[in-house]
């Protein structure tokens, strides 16, 4: 785990158009982080990340979420958390659970900066976790896995949150 959270955080900042003009994408990355909150204070701003919020640091990924990334979350809304069958998510926050909960958290997570421009032409991205979820676009709707993108491009200093209506959980196996 530690080595896919150091690979996420080596990942180098996009923004070829904004470094040309500024000089670097080091450049680019300083002055999006200072004009922009990274994705955690963006997710806790919104307030309506609660429950996301409350199993990032459960599961002790606060610190990864504020590095430099970049990162894409498609992030599930506390009504998405609330779908989950009762107690589960109780029982995900438990620290002999947190393992599962790492699982399904970092499967919410996309290395690099995909916007919703790019999402739209694949049909699958690997995911932090490590396996890939499926990417569909049916009737101009975008779907990840079983999920519907409700909201896109939330561009954070390091990196970019689609809203998603449903938690998404790794294949068993």
């Amino acid at each position: 785990m530690k080595k896919i959270l150091a690979t996420i955080i080596a990942v180098g900042s996009a923004g070829a158009v904004y470094a040309a003009s500024c000089g670097s994408t080091a450049d680019h990355s300083h002055a999006e982080k200072a004009a922009k909150p990274d994705i955690v204070d963006t997710a806790v701003a919104a307030g309506s990340f609660n429950t996301l919020v409350a199993a990032v640091q459960a599961a002790d990924l606060v610190d990864v979420l504020k590095g430099d990334g970049p990162f894409t979350v498609f992030a599930p809304t506390d009504e998405a958390f609330a779908k989950l069958p009762a107690g589960t998510v109780e029982s995900l926050l438990k620290p002999e659970n947190k393992d599962q909960l790492v699982a399904i958290l970092t499967y919410h997570v996309v290395p690099g900066k995909v916007t919703a421009e790019q999402v739209v032409g694949l049909n699958s991205a690997t995911t932090v976790q490590g396996n890939n979820i499926a990417i569909s676009v049916v009737d101009g709707a975008v779907k990840v896995d079983e999920a519907n993108v409700i909201k896109t491009d939330i561009m954070t200093g390091n990196g970019v949150i689609h809203v998603i209506d449903s938690v998404i959980l790794p294949k068993e196996g």
